[in-house]
């Protein structure tokens, strides 16, 4: 400890390697890793204080649903929030991992990394984690935050070597994550208040479930509900199960007047 390393995966690497993620795997454990359960889509949008993400809860092995119930969206820190799709047991370490990552650098160092710095050390893990991608537990993650130097949302995805990149408006991740961004191409505009983020954020994962065998929609008779989280300058806050159930039952009544769901208005000369 007296070596005062600011990077706690720094520090295992260098002390106990064998506790992180990405040690290979003994040989012939390849139809094992296929019947793991995995995690699906998260989609995350911009908004006028922030950022909205939120996640369906549903995970998958094979052709068959594992779990109902997954919670797929993880506070960081204060104001940044991380969400996984793929191999959820990874995924869960990774999330793990990397608030104890950030908790560790701010006691070191006696302040919190920004924004981009959280988003690059994120990467730096994800790229540890090449080996064993390369033998089918692939884990992605979608990486989003308030950035107390510009006052904005910030959304960064990865791809499975941890290369970063910064989205722009929304983004979605996960099998149904092309019939979700398609939803938020229609709903989102620039600098929508929080609620309405909220609100086109479930919209958008209720298409991906329409689509999308492995995206779960709201569960009403189960009382399971999209995980729904805003980051703003107020900081992380995941809403309370009776507020994600505001917006699903609010969805899904539009659903049965409307099944494709709202329309976004034409305007002239656009």
């Amino acid at each position: 400890m007296t070596a005062r390393i600011p990077s706690f995966t720094q520090f295992l690497r260098n002390y106990a390697p064998d506790l992180l993620p990405g040690q290979p795997l003994p040989a012939g454990g390849g139809d094992a890793i296929k019947d793991l359960p995995h995690a699906t889509t998260i989609v995350a949008a911009t908004c006028e204080r922030g950022v909205v993400m939120a996640g369906d809860r549903r995970s998958t092995a094979g052709s068959m649903i594992a779990k109902r119930d997954v919670d797929k969206v993880f506070r960081s820190d204060e104001f940044s929030a991380m969400a996984i799709a793929g191999t959820a047991s990874v995924g869960f370490e990774f999330a793990r991992l990397f608030q104890v990552e950030l908790e560790h650098y701010e006691k070191m160092e006696g302040r919190s990394l920004s924004l981009e710095g959280k988003a690059n050390r994120l990467a730096g893990m994800v790229r540890g984690n090449l080996p064993l991608a390369m033998q089918g537990l692939v884990m992605i993650p979608l990486f989003a935050g308030f950035d107390e130097e510009t006052g904005t949302g910030r959304i960064f995805s990865y791809d499975v070597a941890g290369g970063p990149y910064e989205e722009h408006r929304f983004h979605s991740i996960g099998s149904g994550s092309v019939f979700a961004r398609g939803a938020l191409k229609k709903l989102y505009s620039d600098d929508m208040p929080v609620s309405e983020a909220a609100l086109a954020c479930v919209q958008a994962l209720y298409d991906a479930a329409d689509d999308d065998s492995a995206t779960g929609g709201p569960d009403l008779p189960r009382k399971i509900f999209p995980v729904v989280t805003t980051i703003t300058d107020d900081g992380f806050r995941r809403l309370p199960d009776s507020e994600a159930e505001e917006y699903a039952e609010q969805v899904v009544q539009e659903r049965l007047r409307s099944p494709d769901g709202p329309r976004a208005p034409l305007r002239s000369g656009s």
